[in-house]
């Protein structure tokens, strides 16, 4: 993986000319930046602390408003910019904005149908950042390498096409994984490509549907990728693409959606439409084991959070929490409907189905309401993101809101 080399000087052979530099073109991101799906680690949990989780009765202000249409593309956060997607007039179009004001900086647009079987349609994946560029995929596999700057497409692909892969029944929903020179993506096919050139790396067998998005981990000592196609749970081998270990795992429609979460080598795998959850022990080379399985978290499409031994997540329409070595149901709070959330400086962040913005305290012991404030209407599937004292919420229709949550 490549390595971005730092160093430091002391204060009296900092040039001028450096400081200029540092400040007014900025390289690296803001730890509180959320470059891509899941954050920086893809597991949901912000490395930002220090955040206004206590709110006044009215709620936290709103900073602004913008309208991207339909969808449910979520936010990455990089530098100043806000990203998204959303479909409006036949056309898919991502949305690059101001963080603090909402200014639109630049959109790029292309035909795409909205595909609305059951639900509203539109975009499901969201926009992955890094080094200057940003990594895009629509519902029929349209994969696009955008200048971050301007907008500019630098390449494309058809990924359906290239890649052989059947588009499924609710259409392509993951977003792309940036590790070292290289963007992959999952459409049923597992692909790594050259995030600069846009040149195939390697690719994996068609392991069907593609609505997860995959995340990296150390295994044994091998650096490995691991995604939840409609297969189930693959491990592969990150430098090269090649099958470590497998386990099959049938959700009816093949709906596997949620991203797995792993700690250590253990690895947290959950679905919907009645199928429910498992932790599983993997070994390479070896089918996994199954430590304990249970219908208790059924993770529709949004992905839990794994918090000091405990799971936090969304079963259908209720808010669990289930303890990690056993799968024990701690406690269940069921009016937020279909939600979500992530975790930031040990505070849960929840966005219910309707709209409703809370903080939660983490604890096994009992829901815990630290704040609940009403900041959109409608439908709410999106996962809500903190970054850089703001939170960014959607919902299907494509309002987006931000609100101001730094402490003052």
């Amino acid at each position: 993986m490549r390595v971005i080399d730092q160093y430091s000087a002391p204060a009296v052979c900092l040039s001028l000319a450096v400081l200029i530099i540092m400040v007014f073109f900025p390289t690296t991101a803001c730890t509180g930046d959320w470059p891509s799906y899941g954050g920086p680690d893809r597991n949901w949990i912000s490395k930002e602390s220090g955040w206004a989780s206590k709110w006044p009765d009215e709620g936290p202000t709103k900073l602004w408003e913008q309208e991207v249409g339909i969808g449910f593309s979520s936010f990455s956060v990089s530098q100043g910019r806000v990203y998204t997607m959303g479909w409006a007039d036949d056309k898919d179009t991502v949305f690059c904005f101001d963080a603090e004001t909402g200014k639109v900086i630049w959109t790029h647009s292309y035909a795409a149908p909205l595909l609305d079987k059951y639900y509203e349609g539109g975009p499901g994946g969201t926009p992955t950042v890094d080094d200057g560029r940003v990594y895009t995929m629509s519902k029929v596999g349209n994969f696009f390498c955008l200048d971050a700057a301007t907008g500019k497409v630098i390449w494309s692909k058809d990924l359906a096409q290239e890649l052989e892969a059947k588009i499924p029944e609710w259409a392509f929903a993951g977003s792309a994984l940036i590790e070292g020179d290289w963007v992959i993506i999952e459409v049923g096919v597992i692909a790594a490509f050259d995030k600069i050139k846009g040149d195939l790396v390697w690719k994996t067998e068609n392991y069907a549907s593609a609505y997860s998005s995959p995340i990296a981990a150390d295994l044994e000592g091998t650096r490995c990728l691991a995604s939840f196609p409609e297969y189930g749970l693959v491990i592969s081998d990150m430098k090269t693409g090649k099958e470590l270990a497998k386990h099959r795992w049938e959700t009816r429609y093949g709906v596997n959606a949620a991203t797995p979460l792993h700690v250590g080598n253990k690895f947290f795998i959950s679905s919907g439409y009645g199928k429910g959850c498992a932790l599983l022990e993997v070994q390479l080379g070896k089918e996994p084991v199954v430590l304990w399985q249970s219908k208790k978290m059924r993770n529709h499409f949004n992905t839990s959070v794994i918090h000091q031994g405990s799971i936090y997540g969304f079963d259908e329409d209720t808010l669990r929490c289930l303890e990690f070595d056993t799968g024990k149901v701690r406690w269940a709070q069921e009016d937020l409907g279909k939600g979500s959330l992530m975790l930031a400086d040990g505070i849960l962040i929840v966005l219910s189905e309707k709209g409703e913005l809370l903080t939660v305290t983490p604890s096994p012991d009992g829901f815990q309401e630290i704040s609940r404030a009403q900041v959109l209407g409608g439908k709410c599937w999106t996962v809500p993101v903190l970054a850089n004292g703001r939170i960014y919420c959607r919902n299907a229709a494509g309002n987006v809101v931000c609100v101001d949550v730094k402490n003052k």
